[in-house]
């Protein structure tokens, strides 16, 4: 069958001579594997489509069962910047490497589709890269079923007087029974009130957000720990923004 999509690269890797098999990602298909025959050669007309980030049309047969077979692709948007600038790379491979690991074959939705679109373009457009990402991670603990609490306290239900973050309890702590998790992350205000918004805001509603650096950090704690405790993947994208952390590149 004859498919017409739009679609997000999410992953690009040669086969054989002069193939690729890009992972895309659709809003009316989820995610799908496409075989771009001849993309590698430097004149081929899909050598410019088949990039990483790539927000295109694409037309490609496929039978139920098998993998696509690109016929032909219109660019709408390249995001080049995403590609040159290594902080852009990192972070916005980032959103891809989740996408594409967390999701099955021919899974996803309209709404999660128009997130990625929406934070490639707010990591390209400069706005902070690490709210992006940490917007995106909170739709992906939705996808995956493990949404923390974060508008009340994980273990009495307390609405007042938060002042923990625990991981492993599965979120937000209240004073009174911050003794429950001797390991759990004290937030401040400033974390607390975004821990709040991620799971209910829209990416395409973001703004030029200013978030002062200590409330960035106890941010990064809570859902990096959060993250590695309750999806439990080795994320490679993840490891390099980490190593760029780490030797202040």
């Amino acid at each position: 069958m004859l498919r017409s999509v739009q679609g997000i690269v999410l992953r690009s890797m040669d086969y054989g001579e002069g193939n690729k098999i890009i992972s895309l990602f659709t809003p009316e298909l989820g995610k799908v594997g496409v075989m771009a025959r001849g993309a590698k050669k430097v004149k081929s007309r899909h050598a410019a489509v088949t990039q990483l980030f790539t927000y295109g049309d694409f037309v490609f047969f496929k039978t139920r069962g098998q993998m696509g077979s690109l016929n032909s692709a219109e660019i709408i948007e390249a995001h080049h910047a995403l590609r040159e600038d290594l902080h852009m790379s990192a972070h916005a491979s980032y959103l891809a490497e989740m996408t594409d690991r967390m999701l099955g074959d021919e899974e996803g939705s309209t709404y999660l589709f128009e997130q990625l679109k929406a934070g490639l373009m707010a990591i390209e457009e400069g706005k902070d890269m690490q709210i992006v990402v940490h917007l995106y991670e909170m739709k992906m603990f939705e996808l995956a079923g493990y949404l923390p609490v974060t508008d009340a306290c994980v273990s009495c239900g307390e609405t007042s007087d938060i002042t923990h973050f625990s991981p492993s309890m599965g979120g937000t702590l209240c004073s009174r029974c911050r003794y429950k998790d001797t390991v759990a992350i004290r937030v401040g205000e400033g974390a607390l009130k975004l821990l709040k918004l991620f799971p209910r805001m829209d990416m395409r509603r973001l703004g030029a957000v200013q978030v002062k650096d200590e409330t960035k950090a106890q941010l990064k704690t809570c859902m990096r720990t959060y993250m590695d405790i309750h999806i439990g993947v080795k994320w490679k994208s993840r490891d390099f923004i980490e190593q760029m952390e780490k030797y202040n590149i």
